[in-house]
């Protein structure tokens, strides 16, 4: 009696060994990526806020608003005036009285180049695509003053061209120094205001604190006046307001003082301000 065969068994392929990382001390050969790595610096996060700051609509509004206040006022001004108006004050004086209100739409997007990002979560999308969170703040400063006081820098000069151009019988005083100054106390402004939205991380908080600290000084004085004891007071402050550092850098004063102890005023709390921003930063969570 014959014994059935068994069926023939199949015979599997070895299948390969997946490429798993060596262990310690063995002699495979670790995984290497064909994407090419380049180290980060801050000229990648220079990019990444001015694609951002171009991008979002916020830009666009403030800074349209902005030179419609500065040129727009600028112009009707110079229409009203006549060449002796200027025998002693720049020709950039019309641009003064739109920067007094333009100056609120700096700070206003000064707080939102940071806040927003805040009020919308992307922060974190942010700091997990650059873990170093003090790079990201110095490109967001460096971006936003650079764009502000071209911006205002322009809207100053455009201003006082124009209004050289119709009053052009006389030589006039020189203006080009105004330009530069208005423009960096301005932008210095929006400046301290993306610090100090850097610092309450909410756009309405920020923005409030922020005109309070210009709006405040200018109405204060008028009631701290009327105390002598507190008089002093009131003409300090009263002395070193933004609208009358405006007035004292385009030359309104007749003190030839260049308001250069109001602007050093304000680059010193613009400075502490930073620094106050640049180690919160490290210290509180997203």
């Amino acid at each position: 009696m014959s014994t059935p065969q068994q069926p023939p068994t199949q015979q599997l392929a070895p299948q390969a060994a997946p490429n798993w990382p060596a262990a310690p001390g063995t002699s495979h050969t670790l995984y290497t990526s064909p994407i090419p790595v380049t180290r980060t610096h801050l000229g990648h996060a220079l990019a990444s806020e001015w694609t951002k700051i171009k991008s979002v609509r916020s830009t666009l509004w403030t800074l349209g608003v902005f030179l419609l206040l500065v040129v727009g006022i600028g112009m009707l001004v110079a229409a009203q005036t006549t060449n002796e108006d200027f025998s002693d004050v720049p020709y950039t004086i019309p641009a003064f009285f739109g920067l007094v209100l333009g100056q609120i739409c700096l700070i206003t997007l000064g707080v939102l180049v940071i806040s927003s990002e805040y009020g919308t979560g992307m922060i974190r999308t942010t700091f997990t695509a650059s873990p170093q969170r003090h790079r990201v703040l110095a490109a967001k400063l460096i971006i936003f003053f650079a764009v502000a006081f071209v911006v205002s820098a322009f809207a100053i000069g455009f201003v006082g061209l124009v209004t050289e151009s119709i009053h052009s019988g006389d030589e006039g005083k020189a203006w080009g120094g105004t330009v530069v100054i208005g423009a960096l106390y301005v932008s210095l402004l929006g400046v301290l205001a993306l610090a100090v939205g850097s610092m309450l991380r909410h756009s309405a908080g920020a923005i409030t604190a922020m005109l309070g600290l210009v709006l405040v000084p200018a109405i204060l004085p008028a009631f701290l006046m009327l105390s002598d004891s507190m008089r002093t007071i009131g003409e300090k402050m009263m002395e070193y307001n933004a609208p009358n550092a405006l007035a004292k850098i385009f030359g309104l004063d007749n003190e030839n003082t260049a308001g250069g102890a109001q602007l050093g005023l304000l680059a010193g709390v613009t400075v502490a301000a930073i620094a106050g921003a640049f180690v919160l930063l490290d210290r509180r969570d997203v």
